[in-house]
């Protein structure tokens, strides 16, 4: 059986509280102290995140106080209705905490059938891209769809952390595709590019979340770079118009993905 769609209301609901986190998020990178500290996993955290992270906790627990929710930052608040929301207040904290306008808040919405709601939203852009199962993908209300591209050869592909890649998924790439300086869904969702690649510095599930039930209602495709399914893949991602889907991961397949993440991303 399919599972329904997802309610209307909730995803504005998400819409919403995306938006106001990403206000927050926004006051604190302008006018906020930016210091960071470095977590057990060797990545950074900075007082905005955790209050971004409290402020959707709270409104959440207000709102549907039965659901468990995951964070970044906190970990897991149990539940009891079978229904899940998974948040990542600052998705980019690195760029954040150096004052580039390369983050994002993250917010996903999971029941007995699987991802039904993900969202998107860009503090500084102010730009929110929102999917709801069976609701199909917009952005900022606008209804959008992948690119109809067939061609393999310059498929525009855009590159996630890739500072971090190894140097063999680099030159594969630059051989066959045209790759474009950053890793951006919403270029995907709405045709600008044809597909996204993530790899080397790994993704955890909160910045994985929102993308099933995003790419998917857009008409795309996503795994990680071995083709498993990306919230239980590697970390790596590949998302694509869906036409090329194969043909890249005929290009990368046995590649190493990625290299010694943490000694070049956390140099002083």
């Amino acid at each position: 059986m399919d599972a329904p769609p997802a309610d209307h209301d909730l995803i504005e609901f998400a819409v919403g509280l995306a938006e106001r986190a990403g206000r927050l998020a926004a006051e604190r990178f302008f006018g906020g102290d930016l210091h960071t500290a470095c977590k057990p996993d060797g990545t950074e955290v900075t007082a905005a995140d955790l209050a971004v992270e409290e402020l959707i906790r709270g409104e959440l627990a207000a709102h549907v106080p039965d659901d468990e929710v995951y964070g970044e930052e906190a970990g897991t608040t149990p539940g009891t209705s079978g229904r899940r929301w998974v948040i990542d207040p600052i998705d980019g904290t690195y760029y954040f905490a150096r004052r580039m306008p390369l983050f994002s808040t993250m917010i996903a919405f999971e029941d007995e059938h699987g991802p039904a709601i993900g969202v998107i939203h860009d503090p500084i852009g102010r730009q929110t891209i929102a999917a709801g199962r069976g609701r199909g993908c917009h952005v900022d209300g606008q209804p959008i769809r992948v690119s109809d591209r067939t061609r393999f050869p310059g498929a525009r592909t855009a590159m996630g952390n890739p500072g971090t890649w190894s140097v063999d998924l680099m030159t594969a790439l630059h051989r066959d595709v045209f790759l474009v300086p950053s890793g951006y869904t919403t270029g995907l969702v709405r045709g600008d590019i044809d597909a996204m690649v993530v790899a080397g510095f790994p993704m955890g599930y909160e910045d994985l979340a929102p993308l099933p039930v995003i790419v998917t209602e857009a008409g795309g495709r996503v795994t990680d770079l071995t083709g498993a399914p990306v919230l239980t893949g590697d970390g790596t991602v590949l998302a694509t118009n869906g036409v090329l889907h194969d043909e890249f991961l005929a290009l990368v397949r046995g590649l190493p993905h990625g290299r010694d993440w943490r000694a070049l991303t956390y140099q002083a």
